[in-house]
């Protein structure tokens, strides 16, 4: 069970209301959580409009998959390294830097659109570039949070943060292609530029993070070791492989072009995309008694099962609604696992480690959806697409169920333990 810590009488609704107390509280984590909202909008604009742009110019879905493969290029490249940068430099500067490298990329971008003939080239250097800076600027990111609020607020702040992202990704491909139509593309792109620098004044006013007291120069040496401090914790290990998964085997979303023919054509395929962020968006915004509860590692492999379940009743979904309803379900249990795992990492990794783990938990929650987009086009080409997305789901909820029979030290990772351990 996962044991909720009981409310105090007439607390009640907070247990249906997202905690913003981290916002009243800490200046810097509210500069923070504006920027990244705000350029979050741009992120995700760019995100349709670049595939759009590249079909526009060639008429070749080979061409707009295989961003998706530069990109993980990149981040494979750099992840390591923008995580021991995170250990051994100031972590907003490091925040600061690149993203005044992405917003080089957009501008780059916005110039290449208003060309005659676009060169295409230079459209997927640039995407090379953006995945290379986002690699770099992610592991700092994510290890800033904990030293923005106290410990027993990280809960909140990683609801509120996770909030933020799915505001982006549920209102922001609307927004995008709402600007293309309307605008252009020239036009979208300055738009992303326009959100960079918002989110470049609000970093520029936030304090300096400066590194760990023990920090040391980046090293291949110091790589290896972030590798093997994961090594020795088992339930890290654990929601690596949890995470993995659900991702690879319950990820439907290559096939969502292809679904939509059979639910409506291409006016509904918009709804399938917003229907998984619109569930993460739920649950953070009720997320008030997910503070209450201490069993982080069961939370985890709980929220991970209920992800293939519901991508199980997503492929059996006799119509439109019902698809929607379960990928919202979906969506929820994803912002459910993603908070957990968020927690355990931020809880219980060392300062002086968390920029090198950040890296991989970035291998991990971004290498997946890549492995399982091509994991569920290849089934869906060999069988059907129904089997895949059913295949997928049983596979997720029965490699979840392994997982909790095989990794006690994650089934059984309880916070309260764990804080009084360290205090012996």
């Amino acid at each position: 069970m996962l044991e909720p810590e009981p409310a105090k009488r007439g607390e009640w609704w907070r247990f249906a209301t997202v905690d913003i107390t981290p916002l009243r509280r800490y200046r810097d984590f509210r500069l923070l959580f504006i920027g990244r909202l705000v350029s979050g909008f741009g992120n995700m604009i760019t995100f349709v409009a670049v595939p759009y742009q590249v079909y526009e110019l060639s008429h070749s879905t080979l061409l707009v998959g295989s961003l998706g493969l530069v990109e993980l290029a990149a981040l494979i490249a750099f992840a390591m390294v923008g995580g021991a940068m995170a250990d051994a430099a100031d972590r907003r500067t490091m925040v600061l830097l690149s993203e005044a490298g992405l917003m080089a990329g957009s501008l780059l971008m916005a110039g290449n659109a208003v060309l005659a003939h676009p060169m295409m080239w230079l459209i997927f250097a640039v995407t090379l570039l953006w995945g290379s800076l986002d690699a770099m600027q992610r592991p700092s990111l994510d290890a800033l949070l904990p030293r923005l609020v106290q410990r027993d607020e990280l809960a909140a702040a990683g609801a509120l943060m996770s909030l933020r992202g799915t505001i982006g990704m549920v209102a922001g491909p609307a927004l995008g292609g709402i600007l293309i139509t309307l605008i252009g593309l020239p036009l979208t792109y300055m738009v992303d530029v326009a959100t960079f620098v918002v989110g470049l004044a609000c970093l520029f006013l936030m304090k300096a993070v400066p590194p760990p007291i023990d920090s040391e120069r980046p090293s291949f040496r110091r790589v290896v070791e972030g590798i093997k401090y994961a090594r020795s914790r088992p339930e890290l290990i654990g929601t690596y492989v949890v995470d993995t998964i659900a991702m690879t085997f319950g990820m439907p979303l290559a096939l969502f072009p292809a679904i939509a023919q059979g639910l409506g054509g291409p006016s509904v395929l918009g709804l399938l995309y917003a229907a998984v962020p619109a569930g993460s968006f739920l649950f953070f915004a009720t997320s008030g008694w997910a503070r209450h509860i201490h069993r982080h590692g069961m939370g985890l492999i709980v929220a991970a099962t209920m992800w293939g379940f519901a991508i199980i009743g997503f492929g059996l979904a006799p119509g439109l609604i019902a698809a929607l309803l379960f990928l919202v379900l979906a969506g929820a249990a994803d912002g459910m696992s993603g908070l957990y795992r968020q927690l355990i990492w931020n809880q219980t990794i060392p300062d002086s480690l968390r920029g090198r783990l950040a890296s991989i938990e970035l291998l991990s929650y971004s290498g997946g959806p890549t492995l399982g987009n091509f994991e569920a086009g290849v089934v869906a080409s060999l069988f059907s697409v129904r089997i895949s997305v059913l295949s997928g789901g049983i596979l997720t909820v029965v490699g979840c169920l392994a997982c909790a029979a095989a990794l006690p030290a994650l089934r059984r990772y309880d916070e309260r333990v764990w804080r009084a351990a360290q205090k012996i």
